[in-house]
């Protein structure tokens, strides 16, 4: 019994590790995200934070702001999603069949 629980102990200390690895990966990642025909673009991290925001001088129209603003929500959302993507990916590569029970085990946004 306690050789079962020390092996146990070992496995969940070694999924620590790599999860803690995962989210360093994550925080350095860069999902770019484009909108507009890349008029827009939109960066963030695979911890769903915006880092930046390009805007190609020649979409910015005084008369017409409303689809300046669909851009940039439309490019943000995506890059969002993508790295959303990207952090479930590699939880799951980590947990296994776990991922989906464990709500993100200190992954923000999920």
């Amino acid at each position: 019994m306690k050789g079962q629980y020390g092996n146990m102990m070992r496995q969940i200390q070694k999924m620590q590790a790599e999860m803690a690895k995962v989210e360093q990966e994550l925080a350095d990642a860069k999902i770019e995200s484009s909108a507009g025909g890349g008029a827009v673009k939109a960066v963030v991290t695979g911890k769903q934070q915006l880092v930046e925001i390009k805007i190609d001088p020649a979409v910015v129209d005084p008369e017409d702001v409303e689809m300046l603003e669909d851009m940039i929500v439309a490019a943000v959302n995506e890059a969002l999603r993508q790295s959303h993507e990207l952090a479930q990916k590699r939880l799951a590569a980590v947990t296994g069949p776990l991922a989906g029970g464990l709500g993100g085990l200190g992954l923000p946004g999920f």
